[in-house]
């Protein structure tokens, strides 16, 4: 690693577009590296972008020569297909790589963290990753609770994740608050992201014309949990269903585990491995009370009475900034 990495003050946001580039940029203000040479780099469709950075205004800048070099941290916040094109190119300029995108879990010579991976698998944090992964919420989720609940003799594991329109960007946004507007005014609706009705609308796939693939976004999910899991344990059964939400990912989950586990010793685990459990008085974990929070909420482990050791489970978690801010936190324990 170059010796300029400790004295460089650069931070390149590959994807700064993004949602997800916005949030970790507004977070990265707020912490230690709030007086950093923030560069915002995308694809060239989003180049020119006039946005802000550090109080000042700032333009967003295609990748070109030289965009990686003498950066401290390069966080890829873009698509999966953005990040591998440029992984190289961030890797030549010796920065530390954090990639948000999902594009390179499970590479040789990465490493997928999140608060209380470590832990949970008995290591230590590598310094020394050829790129660091930070899981998308749903990945993060779904590696947490299988965690947690092999120390109860986890058998099988079957997670429904309900995804927001948020996770298609802007554009998803916009399309879900226009066809919601349309439909209640008796209008025909526009659908060219979605290629179909998604306001008001639970869905397994969206239309053949849209870029936007459920099963495209189950196969990160699941390489996420592979990268953050390893060969520790099995990865669980993960499904991607749509959600008519804006922001916010819930979590419905069925777990076989030995017929002696309890419902105290699952939540102790499940608050070891990470989660905030809610109490049984308040309303449960939804995309509205996840909003803003950094940490996945659960609701009380449920036994199932038709069968000895099944277990059921509800969860959400906010889809941009718990990702975003588990990335700030790693860059700070790397720093």
């Amino acid at each position: 690693m170059p010796s300029f990495e400790r004295e460089s003050n650069r931070i390149v946001i590959a994807g700064a577009s993004s949602l997800l580039g916005a949030e970790l940029k507004s977070l990265l203000e707020e912490s230690r590296f709030a007086a950093a040479d923030f560069r915002l780099l995308d694809e060239e469709l989003a180049a020119g972008t006039l946005t802000e950075a550090g109080g000042e205004p700032a333009v967003i800048q295609p990748v070109e020569e030289g965009s990686f070099e003498r950066a401290r941290f390069v966080f890829f916040t873009g698509s999966g297909e953005f990040t591998r094109r440029n992984f190289a190119g961030a890797k030549r300029g010796g920065a530390k790589i954090i990639d948000l995108s999902g594009g390179i879990a499970g590479d040789a010579g990465t490493v997928a963290w999140f608060p209380k991976l470590d832990a949970q698998l008995g290591r230590e944090l590598r310094r020394d990753a050829a790129g660091y992964v930070v899981p998308s919420a749903a990945a993060t989720e779904a590696a947490a609770l299988t965690l947690a609940l092999s120390r109860s003799g986890l058998r099988k594991l079957a997670m429904i994740f309900f995804q927001p329109a948020s996770e298609a960007g802007r554009a998803g946004i916009e399309e879900l608050e226009s066809q919601t507007g349309e439909l209640l005014s008796f209008q025909n609706i526009g659908q060219p992201v979605f290629d179909t009705q998604v306001a008001f609308n639970l869905l397994d796939r969206f239309g053949p014309a849209s870029a936007q693939k459920l099963g495209a976004i189950r196969e990160r999910w699941r390489a996420e949990t592979r990268a953050c899991l390893g060969e520790k344990v099995a990865l669980p059964f993960i499904q991607a269903v749509h959600a008519p939400v804006f922001y916010g990912t819930t979590l419905a989950a069925w777990a076989e585990l030995e017929a002696c586990a309890n419902s105290a010793k699952i939540a102790e685990d499940c608050r070891s491995a990470g989660f905030v459990l809610t109490d049984e008085s308040d309303a449960g974990p939804s995309n509205v009370s996840a909003a803003g929070e950094t940490s996945i909420q659960l609701a009380k482990p449920e036994a199932d009475p038709s069968q000895p050791g099944s277990w059921w489970f509800w969860g959400a978690a906010d889809n941009i900034r718990l990702p975003a801010a588990n990335a700030v936190k790693l860059a700070e324990m790397l720093t």
